[in-house]
């Protein structure tokens, strides 16, 4: 196994360490999660098509096989050279996979094979492509986001102090009816265990890592802005920003909130009329847990992500169109029907314990791991030790939300 201490100036990869590249055209095989959620009966019922995720990152390569034909025009929000499909780092063009790719020669197939990606390329950790020194450009890139034709806003990164203007696009964004998916962050095991931005702000759906068995990644960081868990561990990736080979053992909450953006497309894609709140009302709904929703766990949320019980069994109740899930309360500047967005962080709840079942087999999703600075939750690889939260197998689910 070889260890990488890559950093891209400031921007610190921080992987744990890397197994082998594994060769292009086995790295399908590695994608464990495909079949614990039942992949090829979903792709039966949706594939995604008529969803657009945009991918707030690194920016995303088109021209990877799995992503040919993919990737709609973005918006490149870093002001530094290149554009949006000029990746500085592999990460954006890895999540844009994990989420929409096609598997065309060997390369890495998507949850959502039928999405489209539309890049928004933003500057991470304060350094854009070529290591210019640069203010953070989150908001400018949410609000791009928002102003897209993307029913889905996937931000597989996070800071650990808030962004001017950060909060104000996140709201500018669930106005616009978008549904807003973010990394929780992967330093639980080895610095402050705090959940920082933008998964902790209103409005946006922050998602934790299990691995193949169920368990909670050691790495995955915990607390009250926990909604969701979903695969992050041994989830292939691209190894760098030369796009050369994939990684298999690849690890983070990045990665879990890449499938749950994937998963999320597969349900809208389904139910074009539903909007955001109802997406992730289902979500919530239909999640392996074995503790009550109503007090979610610090360190699940409140469950696995499990689209094969929308898609495949036609559970779960989308509930009204302009009532967050999470909070209650109307969505701000929207009405019923006009496509709302979902809310899922800020409400607190008791810590419930830390094991989970549910059965992930064709039903389900799990995830990732990496450390961090203060800035991205970057994933390229780390064989990340687990914290296990009871049963076994794939029956491991759990609780979330609760400081």
């Amino acid at each position: 196994m070889t260890t990488v201490g890559a950093t891209l100036g400031a921007l610190a990869v921080m992987s744990v360490g890397l197994a082998p590249a594994a060769a292009a055209d086995d790295i399908q095989s590695q994608q464990w999660y495909l079949d614990a959620m039942n992949a090829q009966g979903l792709w039966k019922v949706s594939t995604g098509k008529g969803i657009s995720v945009a991918v707030v990152d690194t920016g995303v390569n088109p021209d990877t096989n799995s992503l040919k034909g993919q990737v709609l025009p973005g918006v490149d929000a870093t002001g530094t050279t290149g554009d949006e499909t000029d990746d500085y780092a592999g990460h954006g063009t890895s999540m844009a996979e994990l989420i929409a790719g096609t598997g065309r020669g060997g390369g890495l197939k998507g949850v959502a094979p039928g999405a489209k990606i539309i890049p928004i390329r933003t500057v991470l950790l304060g350094i854009g492509k070529k290591g210019e020194e640069q203010g953070d450009t989150s908001a400018k890139a949410i609000r791009a986001a928002a102003d897209s034709d993307a029913k889905i806003i996937n931000m597989s990164f996070g800071t650990y102090s808030e962004d001017d203007g950060e909060l104000e696009a996140v709201q500018y964004a669930q106005s616009k009816g978008k549904l807003l998916i973010a990394a929780v962050g992967n330093a639980a095991d080895i610095a402050k265990n705090y959940i920082g931005y933008p998964a902790k702000y209103p409005g946006v759906v922050g998602v934790s890592a299990i691995n193949e068995n169920g368990e909670v990644a050691k790495f995955s960081q915990d607390g009250a802005y926990v909604d969701l868990a979903s695969p992050g561990v041994d989830v292939p990736t691209w190894c760098d920003k030369a796009l050369r080979s994939y990684c298999a053992q690849s690890n983070g909450t990045s990665q879990a909130a890449a499938i749950t953006s994937g998963a999320a497309a597969l349900i809208w894609s389904a139910h074009p009329k539903w909007t955001a709140n109802q997406v992730l009302r289902v979500m919530i709904d239909t999640a392996g847990r074995d503790w009550p929703k109503s007090t979610p766990s610090r360190y699940l949320g409140y469950g696995t992500i499990r689209p094969a019980q929308v898609l495949l069994k036609g559970k779960g109740d989308p509930g009204p169109a302009d009532v967050d899930p999470v909070t209650n309360k109307k969505t701000p500047g929207l009405s019923a029907g006009t496509g709302a967005s979902s809310s899922a962080s800020a409400s607190t709840s008791s810590q419930p314990p830390k094991s989970t079942s549910g059965g992930l087999t064709s039903a389900a999703g799990s995830s990732s791991t990496s450390s961090g600075d203060n800035t991205l939750w970057v994933v390229l690889g780390a064989v990340a030790a687990v914290v296990v939260i009871g049963g076994g197998g794939f029956a491991v689910f759990r609780a979330r939300r609760g400081n």
